[in-house]
């Protein structure tokens, strides 16, 4: 009997440390599953490239990691990127991964660098918005389930984020309004909670929106702070002759998007 009982406990303990060695080596395979998902549908939302040096994962605890993340431009703009994040942390229910809507818990953006390019007209932030808006339109479009199957077969994975971070974020702007003067701001934590968190949830279009959105206002907002319209004289040294009319159309095109 006792031979028995140890025989049962040694085949249970190897079971365990099977299953623990499976998800170890998933965890690896997924991890470039789901890099290679977010750098197929990522252009697809925004119609910029999306690129990422590495994702790590750990299906036991559903923590996950995010290693270079790059958001390029659209067409048009200077600079070769338009966000780009060293680090991105995330916790998810590792049990929501099988559902229909996947639970992220938290999610931690640290030390982004944003480029604001361009003037209220226009710029680089403002067009990706806009691009995302018209994906979110469309959400049959993208799928967060497969790369390989056609769109139109599987409907889009619908997402919660419980909370969501970012912290530590600069944002470097070129107004083209005055003459390609230059700029660094450091932006405050941006802090957005229970996105999805209703019974349909929400596609990834919609939280790119989302993100996105609450960017680009704080980067107006820190742009207003800056106090362009008191430091007219410094940033519109060399600018030429017809920069003040500038300076005036930035001051009330923020007036206007901030409420003022």
């Amino acid at each position: 009997m006792k031979k028995l009982e140890k025989i049962f406990w040694s085949v249970v303990l190897i079971l365990v440390v099977l299953a623990i060695i499976g998800a170890i080596v998933a965890s690896v395979f997924l991890g470039d599953i789901v890099k290679k998902g977010v750098e197929t549908v990522g252009p697809q939302i925004t119609r910029v490239s999306v690129k990422l040096d590495e994702v790590h994962l750990t299906l036991l605890t559903g923590s996950a990691s995010v290693k270079g993340l790059v958001v390029g431009n659209p067409e048009g703009y200077q600079t070769p990127q338009a966000i780009s994040a060293g680090l991105i942390s995330v916790g998810v229910n590792p049990l929501s991964v099988l559902s229909d809507k996947i639970v992220v818990r938290s999610l931690h953006v640290e030390s982004p660098e944003i480029t604001f390019e361009g003037g209220l007209g226009g710029n680089n932030l403002s067009t990706i918005l806009n691009n995302v808006t018209e994906a979110s339109k469309n959400p049959a479009q993208t799928s967060t389930a497969s790369t390989n199957a056609p769109a139109q077969a599987k409907p889009s994975r619908k997402l919660e984020v419980d909370d969501l971070l970012i912290t530590g974020a600069r944002v470097h702007v070129s107004l083209t309004d005055l003459g390609g003067k230059q700029m660094t701001l450091p932006l405050p934590p941006i802090h957005l909670v229970n996105l999805g968190r209703n019974q349909e949830g929400i596609t990834a279009p919609e939280l790119t929106r989302s993100v996105l959105d609450a960017i680009v206002t704080a980067t107006l907002k820190a742009v207003s702070k800056a106090g362009i319209e008191k430091n007219a004289g410094t940033l519109l040294k060399g600018a030429g002759n017809n920069a003040g009319a500038g300076t005036s159309n930035i001051i009330k095109g923020l007036d206007k998007l901030l409420g003022k």
